[in-house]
C-alpha cells in the first residue's frame, strides 16, 4: 500500500511539477505527516525531491520522470478518463485503485495527450445517478463479489416483496450494476435469475465450487433479460389533457410513467397527451395529483374513478372539520 503511494506521489510530482504536503494529503486522503515520512523516504532511496519554501513553494522532483504510453488514440484516452462511475467504484472498493491508475496513466502520457484528456475532464462530467435513484444498503455486496471472483457456490437468503428470509442455492456468475442499483446474476436449480443486492439478507460460501455455464455471456444475458422485462410490464394508457402550466413539469411529477404521444398545444395551451402507466390504480394516483391542471379524456373507467378519489378526498377532510 504505501509503494503504490510513493509512486503516486512521484507521478503526483511529475504531472504537476509542484505540489504541496496539503495538496498531496487531500489527494491521496492521509495526514500531512504521512506526506513527510514518505518524502523522507522517497530522498533515502535516491529519488531526487525537494521541498521549497515561502509563497508558491512546495514539494517538487529535480529530475523528470516521464514514460510515454504508446497504443492509445485521443478519443481512447479520453473515454478513459470520462468514464469513471465513483459511486460503483467505491461500492466495489475500486474508487482508490481507480484515481490511483488514472494518476498513472496521466502522469505518462505525452504532452499533447494530457492536455487533451484534461480537456474534456474539464468540460464533461458524467452522473449515472439520476435524479430519482435513491442509494440502497449493499450490505453483502463484498461476499457476492468476492464469490464471483472465486467461483464458490453460496447459500443466499433474502427478501421478495414483504416475504423475508427465502432461501437458495445459487451460482453466483456475475454482477451487474443498472444505474445506482446492483443485481446478482447466479445459477438456480438449472435457471439463471437476478436477485437485487439490497434485498439479499444473508449470503455464506457452502464449501462447493461454482457451476458455470461454459457459454455464457453476461452482457448477453442482461440485455436479453432487461429486454423481456421491459416487454412483460403491465401497460395502461390514458389520454389526457394537461394545462399549460403543468406541462413544463410533467417529466418531473411522473415517476414510472411515460408520455407516449403529445399533440400541438390548443388555443388556450392545453396538450392532448397519451401517457402510458402500469396499472389503473398508478394512472388514478398520479393524475389525482394534478388536480384541476390535468382532464382524463379516456378511457372512461379511469375518469370514473378520479371522479370517485375526488369525492373521497372531499370526504376525508371535511370529516376532521
Amino acid at each position: 500500500m504505501r509503494a503504490d503511494r510513493l509512486l503516486s506521489i512521484m507521478l503526483l510530482l511529475q504531472v504537476n511539477r509542484r505540489m504541496t504536503s496539503a495538496e498531496l494529503a487531500r489527494r491521496l486522503e492521509v495526514s500531512e505527516r504521512t506526506i513527510h515520512r514518505d518524502m523522507d523516504a522517497l530522498g533515502t532511496s535516491g529519488i531526487p525531491v525537494t521541498a521549497e519554501r515561502g509563497s508558491g513553494g512546495g514539494w517538487r522532483l529535480l529530475e523528470p520522470y516521464q514514460t510515454s504510453l504508446t497504443g492509445l488514440n485521443e478519443a481512447e484516452i479520453k473515454a478513459l478518463f470520462l468514464a469513471k462511475p465513483a459511486r460503483l467504484l467505491a461500492d466495489l472498493g475500486l474508487n482508490h485503485a481507480a484515481e490511483a491508475a488514472l494518476i498513472k496513466l496521466f502522469a505518462t502520457l505525452p504532452t499533447l495527450q494530457r492536455q487533451g484528456a484534461e480537456y474534456a475532464r474539464q468540460r464533461i462530467y458524467i452522473d449515472a445517478g439520476g435524479w430519482r435513484q435513491t442509494d440502497e444498503t449493499v450490505t453483502w455486496l463484498s461476499a457476492l463479489q468476492e464469490a464471483v471472483w472465486e467461483e464458490r457456490q453460496l447459500t443466499l437468503t433474502y427478501r421478495r416483496g414483504d416475504n423475508p428470509g427465502i432461501e437458495r442455492t445459487v451460482d453466483p456468475l456475475g454482477l451487474v450494476a443498472k444505474g445506482n442499483t446492483w443485481y446478482l446474476v447466479a445459477g438456480v436449480e438449472g435457471e439463471i435469475r437476478s436477485y437485487r443486492v439490497s434485498r439479499v439478507e444473508s449470503a455464506h460460501p457452502n464449501g462447493k465450487p461454482c457451476q458455470r455455464p461454459p457459454d455464457f455471456d453476461l452482457e448477453a444475458y442482461w440485455k436479453t433479460s432487461s429486454t423481456q422485462f421491459q416487454a412483460n410490464l403491465p401497460v395502461y394508457r390514458a389520454t389526457v389533457r394537461v394545462s399549460p402550466a403543468l406541462l413544463p413539469r410533467l417529466g418531473f411529477m411522473l415517476k414510472f410513467a411515460r408520455v407516449e404521444q403529445s399533440e400541438t398545444p390548443d388555443a388556450a395551451g392545453w396538450a392532448r397527451l397519451v401517457i402510458r402507466f402500469q396499472t389503473l390504480q398508478e394512472a388514478c394516483e398520479h393524475l389525482l395529483g394534478f388536480g384541476n391542471q390535468a382532464e382524463v379524456v379516456e378511457p372512461l373507467e379511469l375518469r370514473e374513478r378520479i371522479i370517485t378519489g375526488a369525492a373521497e378526498v372531499l370526504e376525508f377532510y371535511a370529516s376532521l372539520k
